[in-house]
């Protein structure tokens, strides 16, 4: 992910918002192990983590798991407080240094890696989060955070609108391979509260809702990357289905802001991260993105085939309510679904230039 002025003036403020000023301890001398730090997410925390030491001279250093170190964004890849190390999560990890937090970002969030790989879907979850629990309790950290999803609570009960941490739950199917990744999410969330119980390890889980922004693909099958494809080439959305169903919505630096609050603030074990204020149906959100920008003149087209595009969530209701978080941590977004996704298709639109730069 290219650091645009977006990305940076995002960091300052997840700083703001979380108040991180106010608890410099716990960056001081601290080192974060963070997998997936090539991600939307795992990016942003290394961001946050890098632009402490740059304001406050904390000493802190990062270490980023990663399959693929050339995804890394040039930020991270070449700071000096930064470790890269090369490892798939679902093996066990060997590391001599001492380790202060750890953030577990690893996972697949693509519809179609999910829908055509279940199984590496699953254990990205599954054996990840055993391997990355494992070290925690090894290093006695200060902190253990797993990311999570919406998708563990399922399909809504009949009349149910919201889903809150402490139930009830909705329906997931196990026997449907696409599943993986809710299921894999769910014997994760198992495995954090187990060693919170047996072991005293300080866990903590976040259940993040259709989160999007600065480093997220716009090809990797979700409705909102699909539009946003659109709207940066500059082409008319056409939509396959009526795009009655609802969702709620959550900028990245309002996600990180609520992820790091949770992880160095909350007493509790899970929090659902979520804007509700952003909730719209996905017909919504198309309008949205072509009314962004009038002077693309894109449009709105509706073209529903007769058998309904396959590999898309398997869930099309149920908001998440974050209650909890704004009352216990004070957490508030800062963006509206349209200054997000404004903020979201320049950042895009930016890197598509540089690209076609390089290329020249």
């Amino acid at each position: 992910m290219k650091y645009t002025n977006i990305v940076d003036e995002d960091v300052v403020n997840i700083i703001k918002d979380a108040k991180l000023n106010e608890c410099l301890d716990k960056f001081q001398d601290k080192t974060f192990l963070i997998t997936g730090a090539s991600g939307m997410v795992g990016s942003y925390l290394c961001f946050v983590a890098l632009k402490m030491n740059e304001l406050y001279n904390t000493n802190t250093k990062v270490i980023t798991v990663v399959r693929n170190p050339e995804k890394l964004s040039p930020v991270i890849r070449e700071n000096k407080d930064v470790e890269i190390l090369v490892q798939d999560v679902t093996k066990p990890f060997n590391i001599d240094e001492n380790i202060d937090y750890i953030i577990h970002a690893a996972s697949p969030a693509s519809p179609k890696i999910m829908k055509e790989h279940p199984v590496e879907t699953n254990l990205a979850n599954t054996l990840g989060t055993i391997n990355t629990l494992a070290l925690a309790k090894e290093k006695n950290t200060d902190g253990y955070l797993f990311i999570s999803s919406r998708e563990i609570y399922g399909e809504p009960n009949v009349g149910q609108e919201l889903f809150y941490e402490n139930g009830p739950l909705g329906q997931v199917d196990p026997l449907v391979p696409r599943n993986g990744y809710a299921e894999g999410k769910k014997a994760a969330e198992n495995l954090c509260s187990g060693y919170k119980e047996e072991y005293g390890l300080n866990t903590k889980i976040v259940r993040l809702a259709h989160t999007y922004g600065p480093g997220m693909s716009i090809y990797d099958g979700r409705v909102q990357a699909d539009f946003l494809n659109n709207v940066v080439h500059n082409e008319n959305i056409v939509l396959k289905s009526d795009g009655s169903s609802v969702r709620s919505y959550t900028y990245i630096s309002d996600a990180i802001t609520a992820i790091i609050s949770v992880l160095l603030k909350s007493q509790d074990l899970v929090y659902n991260i979520a804007d509700e204020n952003s909730k719209t149906s996905i017909r919504e959100l198309a309008q949205t993105l072509v009314d962004i920008d009038p002077s693309k003149g894109l449009e709105l087209i509706f073209d529903i085939p007769k058998e309904q595009l396959k590999g898309v969530a398997s869930f099309t209701g149920g908001i998440l309510s974050t209650d909890k978080i704004r009352s216990e941590l004070g957490w508030t977004p800062r963006y509206s679904i349209k200054e997000g996704f404004a903020r979201t298709i320049v950042h895009i639109e930016d890197e598509l230039k540089e690209e076609k730069t390089r290329k020249l």
